[in-house]
């Protein structure tokens, strides 16, 4: 809701001065900024809205304070005890009406902004983010169902404008638009370091495949930064599948407003949690169910139905996001990448650790919280230590030829140097935790004991 107040300041703002950087946060803190007075006074909006919205979530409730109408206050009072992130209504409304909303002179007309929220129950699969985007398919569907789709995860914003003009220049062109499925953008990244120490910006995954990709079928599904054409979701491009109910059709025109009642309770009944049961929804309609990696496992079979994809990398990045800073955070995206295991922290607050932030411009690792992921790369740093310790003591009490062994040993020992630091040296929270070191050491010894005994 703030966000949409914001906007009717915010948008008109960025056309009148040609604004590409359309993130509030980004514009105000880059180069670029302008300071005239008009947008000193939206900094100042920005800033009072950030406070209260950080207000909101550190008290865990909207005070009466800040509901300033009854649709809302009765939106807010579904809220009950009883509310959990695992069971609860489905909730709908519109922030934002592009046509009650849009003013007198018709120039700052302003896009239809509809909050969603699936209802969900211990009893019923959810499907995680692919069930999630599903429900979206059909809520939108019910309710404007606009032929063109953006999927963009809430960590990425828009860097370019332009950007669904150069979509629509693809999913419009008449040679080639009815077997085209989506155009895909590329991920692009802010606050890399230097050397990008943690491997962040995927290049190869995101750049080099994806243009080879671009002459074959075109390139998979990244997940974020894609453009839908809405009846790739519904089959194959020539045998096209019949939705469970007409209102969600890919071809129909809707000729209601998305504020009658009829509109809005059908909307909630598709959002229901068991609304799937039966139907075709995740095997051959919408996003595809069977794999936690739904965005890749989508454009495969999207592929295999015969839709083709077109890759657009633009020299302005489309969207661009955050790439992680925390080695636990960078090995936990790796681990569902490479394994489809889905490993998903949800919190209220975003990390905003200004001291994590500095130790990756540094170029330090962080290793941040307590984690057994830590536990076998500590280990083989001990061994390895241990191992050209001994050896050394070895070639100089003894004499032993252990040149090449050292050799082995000492390379591994190089390239575990930011461990030792996090083991020994560091005092700041990116060190290694004492619990990782420990149980890292204990394990050290057993396999020195056994490793001893069975030479002997």
């Amino acid at each position: 809701m703030e966000a949409a107040k914001f906007s009717k300041l915010w948008l008109p703002f960025c056309k009148k001065n040609k604004v590409q950087d359309r993130s509030p946060e980004v514009y105000f803190s880059s180069n670029s900024y302008s300071r005239c007075d008009e947008a000193k006074n939206l900094q100042m909006m920005y800033e009072d809205m950030k406070s209260r919205v950080e207000h909101v979530v550190e008290i865990g409730k909207v005070e009466t304070e800040f509901i300033t109408c009854d649709q809302i206050r009765g939106v807010f009072d579904l809220w009950t005890d009883k509310f959990t992130r695992h069971d609860h209504p489905a909730i709908i409304q519109v922030l934002q009406n592009s046509k009650a909303d849009m003013n007198d002179t018709k120039i700052n007309t302003m896009p239809n902004l509809i909050y969603v929220s699936r209802e969900k129950s211990k009893v019923s699969r959810h499907h995680f983010k692919a069930g999630a985007l599903n429900t979206l398919l059909r809520v939108s569907g019910v309710m404007t169902n606009s032929p063109i789709i953006l999927t963009l995860d809430c960590d990425m914003y828009s860097n370019d404008p332009t950007t669904p003009v150069r979509a629509l220049c693809y999913l419009t062109d008449p040679k080639i638009k009815s077997g085209l499925g989506y155009v895909q953008f590329p991920q692009k990244f802010d606050g890399l370091s230097k050397n990008d120490i943690y491997a962040c910006e995927y290049k190869r995954l995101f750049d080099i495949n994806l243009i080879g990709f671009d002459g074959l079928m075109g390139p998979t599904h990244m997940g974020t930064g894609c453009f839908f054409n809405r009846r790739v979701f519904y089959g194959p491009p020539s045998n096209f599948i019949l939705p469970e109910i007409n209102e969600l059709s890919p071809s129909r025109i809707v000729d209601k407003p998305i504020e009658a009642q009829n509109v809005l309770t059908l909307a909630h009944d598709v959002a229901r949690c068991n609304y799937e049961h039966n139907t075709n929804w995740g095997s051959k309609i919408g996003f595809r169910y069977g794999s936690l990696v739904e965005d890749y496992y989508t454009g495969y079979m999207l592929h295999c139905e015969g839709w083709r994809s077109v890759f657009c990398s633009p020299k302005r990045a489309a969207f661009r996001g955050d790439a992680p800073k925390c080695l636990l955070d960078v090995v936990s995206q790796q681990k569902r990448w490479a394994f489809g295991l889905l490993e998903v922290a949800l919190s209220s607050k975003a990390n905003d650790d200004f001291e994590q932030s500095k130790r990756y411009e540094q170029e330090i690792f962080d290793f941040g919280p307590s984690s057994s992921v830590f536990l076998p790369m500590t280990t083989i740093a001990i061994v390895n230590l241990f191992a050209l310790i001994l050896g050394f003591y070895h070639l100089f009490a003894w004499g032993e030829g252990l040149v090449l062994e050292l050799m082995l040993a000492s390379f591994a020992v190089v390239n575990c140097l930011p461990v030792y630091e996090a083991m020994f040296l560091r005092k700041d929270d990116g060190k290694l935790p004492k619990r990782v070191c420990v149980l890292a050491g204990i394990l050290t010894c057993v396999l020195i004991v056994s490793g001893y005994f069975l030479v002997k």
